[in-house]
């Protein structure tokens, strides 16, 4: 099969790209807006980009509340998203009104960030506290989607310490949960070591 992305006529019933650049993780962003009224939203064109200085960064087609808090006040939570919350992840896709609580709308609960306003999901198993640092807007073909990439830096990270063995963090056991193409997630099924040349 080939097909060019310009025109993007694959045949199939739909887009494949996704369905191949996967396992992708989620950025389970948590953020307030100007009036203090949270919100909670999955991404999954989302991925630490550089460690000294830590940076996260994701990014979406349109101009969503996540978006707009983080731009106005600053700050923002990346929750771990875990198999064991796949229903609340995917009931915090739902597209809703900017004052709809999706903590209260998916049944989770808020806990304080230490250095940061934005909340943090307290049932994740890690949380990365963000001050904002940029949008850019990516290339775009005229008349298409207008996709925004938000930036962060990483000013503090908690870790559930169940998952600290060894002194090392144990994904596989953090179960982390991924998007993959169409509707589906996908879930770790092991680990592979090799130690670098």
């Amino acid at each position: 099969m080939y097909y060019e992305t310009a025109t993007n006529d694959h045949g199939l019933p739909h887009d494949p790209l996704k369905a191949l650049v996967a396992p992708r993780p989620i950025g389970w962003i948590s953020s307030l807006d100007a009036n203090g009224q949270p919100n909670l939203a999955p991404y999954s064109f989302f991925n630490l980009l550089s460690t000294h200085p830590a940076i996260v960064g994701f990014s979406s087609a349109t101009l969503k509340d996540s978006q707009r808090n983080i731009e106005e006040t600053g700050d923002f939570v990346c929750n771990f998203a875990s198999v064991n919350l796949i229903d609340e992840v995917n009931t915090t896709s739902k597209h809703v009104a900017a004052d709809v609580d999706e903590f209260e709308l998916s049944g989770l609960h808020q806990a304080p960030s230490k250095l940061i306003k934005a909340p943090r999901v307290k049932e994740a198993r890690a949380h990365l506290e963000c001050e904002y640092l940029q949008t850019l807007t990516l290339p775009h073909d005229e008349g298409g989607m207008v996709w925004s990439l938000v930036l962060g830096r990483v000013l503090a990270v908690h870790i559930d310490d169940r998952y600290i063995k060894e002194g090392l963090v144990d994904t596989l056991a953090m179960e982390p949960l991924t998007r993959m193409g169409y509707m589906d997630y996908g879930v770790l099924g092991g680990v592979e070591t090799r130690n670098r040349p």
